[in-house]
């Protein structure tokens, strides 16, 4: 890549897709090209088919997901599996068509078996069922990894994949409802602050252990790979160490500033127990993560407080 080389980010307005707009601004490139939803719809074919015959983009970064929590995963798994191979089927196939030099994939570790051993390697892919509650989005981003894989073996092409563990950072989501575990704390956690509340109640013991990278971690990440390596093989993008939820909750009580009392409600479920990636295969090639879990927390608390409180 060079700084003149036109990159496609797909999802340029996500927590992703932000990020890799960041990091690729803040090296220099200067020729990077976007769409919104509305200006382009990657599940429809003939849409994107033109897009890549106008712009002819070098290289591109396939960060364009539908996705949602649990319920929305357990409530609509039709859209879940469709809406992602559309997109994923026509922004690959438009790469190749149009002789794109090099697409990075960017998955889910959602893809592993529910009881994959840990810390999941790369190489427990597909040796067990998966987790029911997301099925149909780890079946389709699993497909996207494959057909990379595949359109590599059959015609030589230059795709690469990445399966990030749990993301959090600027341009999280903190609807509440729909958010995943770390912003809504972040926010439940600062409207205890305002309020003056005397607790806050977190559901489950505490003790489920989670690995959290912040989202310039995983840009940094994608950015190393689309210099560095070509191959087959795909990449877990990960911290590599865990903490308990209890741990977080503090983590994000002092970054707040909030003096009452956690409750821990045991009536509520715990999740998963455990899911670590194992992110052995990256650091042989020379990348590990650089931001650790309370710097990122601050950060992300920071950009919560300019831009959706303010």
């Amino acid at each position: 890549m060079d700084k003149k080389s036109k990159i496609f980010v797909a999802g340029h307005k996500g927590l992703v897709g932000s990020a890799i707009m960041r990091k690729l601004e803040e090296s220099g490139f200067l020729n990077i090209i976007t769409r919104t939803h509305k200006e382009l719809d990657l599940t429809r074919q003939l849409e994107v088919e033109s897009f890549f015959e106008e712009e002819k983009p070098d290289y591109v970064f396939l960060a364009a997901a539908k996705v949602g929590g649990i319920h929305a995963n357990a409530t609509y798994p039709a859209d879940f599996i469709m809406l992602n191979m559309q997109i994923q089927c026509n922004v690959i196939s438009s790469c190749y068509k149009n002789n794109v030099k090099k697409l990075m994939f960017l998955g889910s570790s959602c893809i592993y078996p529910k009881e994959a051993p840990q810390p999941i390697k790369e190489d427990y892919l597909l040796t067990s069922p998966l987790e029911k509650t997301n099925e149909a989005y780890a079946l389709a981003k699993i497909a996207g990894l494959k057909a990379c894989q595949y359109y590599n073996q059959q015609y030589g092409t230059n795709y690469i994949s990445v399966m990030p563990c749990n993301l959090y950072g600027i341009n999280d989501n903190f609807s509440g409802e729909n958010s995943h575990v770390l912003p809504a704390l972040i926010k439940k956690f600062h409207e205890a602050k305002v309020n003056n509340s005397s607790d806050v109640v977190i559901w489950g013991t505490g003790r489920p252990l989670r690995e959290f990278l912040f989202c310039d971690d995983l840009a940094d990440a994608c950015l190393y790979l689309m210099k560095n390596y070509s191959g087959n093989d795909f990449y877990n993008i990960g911290y590599g160490e865990e903490v308990t939820i209890k741990e977080l909750a503090e983590i994000i009580k002092e970054v707040v500033d909030y003096k009452g009392e956690l409750i821990f409600d045991t009536t509520k479920p715990d999740g998963t127990y455990r899911k670590l990636t194992d992110i052995s295969r990256i650091k042989d090639v020379g990348w590990s993560p650089k931001i650790d879990l309370k710097t990122g927390i601050k950060l992300t608390y920071d950009w919560y407080m300019k831009n959706v409180i303010a």
